[in-house]
């Protein structure tokens, strides 16, 4: 069996058999912060509390890079389809991020036949994830939830440059929950596909949720084309949250041999 073969089995098995995350990440920071070379920093979490563990034991922990040179291209992981919708959303400060939850439904994801409704999307600076070694001013987790509680996350990369609309849209609401420990504002209806996906290309891997308590078996879908943001808009996000959260991105952690693959629709052929 030829190696591109069985890496594609592979992946495709992982996605599909593992056990997946049923624990929701923790609403507020009380307990950890980003401040590394601290009792709380990332590299103490798994000690922080028993049910944290996996944030220092755990072998398949996100954020990883995404290293071109150790991805293999899968076709046959199909088109990343979203059947987004509005619907009513709240605005949270959880003194380590700023997130957007839908109350009703807003649509979803499938991944290998399998219904994910989006829950929520909240953003980290500077990016978590890093590609062939490059990290991004942000990144947007949309974070999405089967019917028997398994996670999966798509997750958008951004660099400085033009404002990024979605956030125009929410600047007005995230200055009324800053520096608002679990403030919370409504901000009524939102369309998920105002979050501009500007491709169709996406790197996935099996990964962890990124803060405490870094559940493994999470669905990672990572668009490959980098949007903007403005700096303003960054500044915003990181002055709404705690001093130590400013910067709230966790360190890459190891791949441990996991497979990573990349989707791109093939080409036309006439």
């Amino acid at each position: 069996m030829g190696v591109n073969k069985l890496f594609a089995i592979s992946t495709i098995f992982l996605v599909i058999s593992l056990p997946f995350a049923t624990s929701q990440e923790v609403e507020n920071e009380e307990d950890f912060s980003y401040l590394n070379g601290t009792e709380t920093g990332p590299e103490n979490w798994g000690n922080i509390r028993p049910d944290w563990a996996a944030c220092g034991n755990g072998q398949m922990q996100s954020p990883i890079d995404l290293l071109d040179m150790n991805v293999q291209i899968l076709p046959q992981l199909g088109e990343l389809n979203a059947s987004y919708k509005p619907s009513n959303a709240v605005l949270k400060n959880r003194g380590h991020d700023i997130k957007l939850e839908w109350q009703g439904d807003a649509g979803g994801i499938q991944i290998n036949g399998t219904d994910y409704s989006l829950k929520q999307v909240h953003w980290h600076s500077p990016s978590e994830h890093t590609i062939n070694g490059r990290r991004y001013a942000l990144e947007a987790h949309l974070v999405h939830v089967s019917a028997d509680n398994n996670i999966a996350v798509v997750g958008i990369l951004y660099r400085i440059g033009l404002p990024n609309s979605f956030l125009v849209e929410l600047g007005k609401y995230i200055k009324r929950i800053s520096d608002v420990p679990e403030g919370e504002v409504v901000v009524g209806v939102v369309n998920p596909r105002r979050i501009k996906w500007e491709s169709r290309n996406y790197y996935r891997y099996m990964g962890s949720l990124t803060v405490p308590p870094c559940t493994e078996g999470v669905v990672w879908s990572v668009l490959d084309k980098v949007g903007t943001v403005s700096k303003r808009q960054v500044d915003l996000l990181r002055e709404a949250v705690d001093d130590d959260a400013e910067m709230n991105a966790r360190p890459i952690q190891p791949t441990n041999g996991r497979p990573v693959g990349f989707y791109r629709p093939k080409k036309f052929r006439y």
